[in-house]
Formats: C-alpha cells, sequence, structure tokens
C-alpha cells in the first residue's frame, strides 16, 4: 500500500464556542462563517440552543457549535441552558473560551474553574480589543495566562473583523485528521423553521424592552408553498404575562407590525423568495419553569 503524505490526510472536528453572556460568541461565530447563522442581540442569553455552524476549507472542516452564554440561571430554561453549554466541553475535539478584553470577573473564573482540566487544547480568545488600548491588552493577556494554561491565546475584534482570519488558521493546526462531515455548501445544521423562528425572536429583542425579551419563544406553526414563488408562514409569539402580550403587540398592533416586516425582508433575503408571514401573540404563564411548556416549543429534548 503507498505511503499516504500529511497533505492528503482530511483534517476535521468540532469545536465549542463557550463564555458569559453578552461576549459576542454569536457575533463572531457568524464573522469567521462570513454569513449569518445565528442571531444577534444586545441583550444577554439570546442564545438558547447549540447551533452547530460549518466551515469549510481546502482539506478541511471545522463543525463550530455555539452554546447558550454560561451564567447563573434563575429558572430551569437557565439551568437547561447553562447544562448544555457545560456538557459540549468534553464533546468536542478543541474548545474556544472567548471573553471580553478586560481582566477575569467572577463568571469568566467559574468557566475557567469548569475547563482547566479538559484533556483536549483551549484556546483562549480575547474579543472587543478595539475598546481598548495594547498596553491594557497585554496586562489582560498575562492575567489570563497565570490563570490557566491555554493552547493559544488570539486578541481579535469580533466586529470589525481583527484577527478573525488568524484565529480561524489556528484552529485548523488543531483538527484531528477525520472526515467531512457536511457538504462543502452547507453552513449551519438547523432545519428552515428553525431559522425563520429565531429570525423573528432576532426581532422581539431588538425592538421590545427590558421586560419582554427573555419571556419570548416563537413557534413556526405551518411553512406552506403558494403559488408565484410565494412562501406562507404562520407564527406565534409566545409570552409569559399579559403586559408583554400589550407591549409586544403595540398600539394599534404597531409593534407587531413592525416585528413582522423587519423578520420578513430577512427571511426573504436568506430563503430567496417572497414571503407573506402572519404572525399571533400568545400568553403562556411562567413557561420558562414549565418543562413540558419547554419541550412543546422545541426548548428540551423530549
Amino acid at each position: 500500500m503507498p505511503e499516504i503524505s500529511a497533505e492528503t490526510i482530511y483534517k476535521s472536528g468540532f469545536v465549542a464556542i463557550v463564555g458569559r453572556t453578552n461576549v459576542g460568541k454569536s457575533t463572531l461565530l457568524n464573522q469567521m462563517i462570513g454569513q449569518k447563522v445565528t442571531i444577534m442581540s444586545d441583550k444577554p442569553q439570546t442564545t438558547r440552543h447549540k447551533i452547530q455552524a460549518v466551515l469549510t476549507g481546502d482539506g478541511w472542516q471545522v463543525v463550530f457549535l455555539d452554546t447558550p452564554g454560561i451564567h447563573r440561571p434563575k429558572h430551569k430554561l437557565g439551568e437547561h441552558m447553562v447544562k448544555l453549554a457545560l456538557g459540549t466541553l468534553r464533546e468536542v475535539d478543541l474548545v474556544m473560551l472567548l471573553v471580553e478584553a478586560a481582566p477575569p470577573g467572577p463568571g469568566d473564573r467559574y468557566i475557567l474553574e469548569q475547563i482547566k482540566d479538559l484533556p483536549g487544547p483551549v484556546l483562549l480568545v480575547i474579543n472587543k480589543i478595539d475598546l481598548v488600548q495594547k498596553n491594557e491588552l497585554l496586562k489582560i493577556i498575562d492575567v489570563f495566562q497565570k490563570a490557566c494554561r491555554f493552547a493559544e491565546i488570539v486578541p481579535v475584534s469580533a466586529l470589525t473583523g481583527e484577527n478573525v482570519r488568524l484565529l480561524s488558521e489556528l484552529i485548523t493546526r488543531y483538527l484531528p485528521p477525520g472526515p467531512q462531515y457536511y457538504p462543502d455548501d452547507m453552513v449551519v445544521d438547523r432545519p428552515e423553521r428553525f431559522i425563520i423562528s429565531e429570525i423573528i425572536r432576532e426581532k422581539v429583542l431588538h425592538l421590545t424592552s427590558q421586560e419582554v425579551p427573555h419571556s419570548v419563544a416563537v413557534v413556526v406553526e405551518q411553512v406552506a408553498e403558494r403559488p408565484n414563488e410565494l412562501l406562507a408562514v404562520s407564527a406565534t409569539i409566545y409570552v409569559e404575562r399579559d403586559s408583554q402580550k400589550g407591549i409586544l403587540i403595540g398600539k394599534n398592533g404597531g409593534m407587531l407590525k413592525q416585528v413582522g416586516q423587519m423578520a420578513r425582508e430577512e427571511i426573504e433575503s436568506l430563503l430567496g423568495s417572497r414571503l407573506f408571514l402572519e404572525l399571533w401573540v400568545k400568553v403562556k404563564k411562567d413557561w420558562r419553569n414549565r418543562e413540558q411548556e419547554m419541550k412543546n416549543f422545541g426548548l428540551l429534548d423530549d
């Protein structure tokens, strides 16, 4: 049997992106993939699912797992999100810890405790370097180096894209030999209904006040093809209180119309077809503490 050179060995692996809430995990992932694959918001705890995004290059493939932010949970949904994030750490070939360009706080130190004994390599990615001076950044790197042993430390700006290409190159160095898991043109492992529901939820997060966002779940009830390449989508937005329903609908239905318009425009751009979007708002009291409701909304496995 002829010898296989190192250059011909295909490399692939799974990389978990972990960190506190609102440190820019989804923004970084979208930047690395080169298109939007997860929703973004300035509200913490935006990501609720473990989303697999795929980046394929010449002779390699990375499957990123964007996990919910690790935080102190206040309800059963929060407990599930944190359990999901921590459980991912031992399932992957490489862990990428994302932190802000600031000295580690209590949340960062808690995550450092969880990763310090992992068998695989851990990359520290320091985000938002566009907001600090270089001398401050060097001090921050020094503090993290003393707190934990990292395979690499990479300062980046997910917002501007600085050092993101370098980060991708470093990740491929740590990939083990393996198969190509997904086709070349695949970038996310979630079905169409999931993507639609997440875009609608993103618009709610963007437009509503602090009283509404984390009480929102979106269920796509129906996706049907109609003549002239029109896609008809019906979705229900669930909240926990009547007051939240009032805020989300808005005066004369204005807020809901704005959510629908913004979501429709982005979904049409993503799917490449015209969309008729029908939105409803319903109340499910305290659903974030009720496991059956979370299962119904697709947030927990059966």
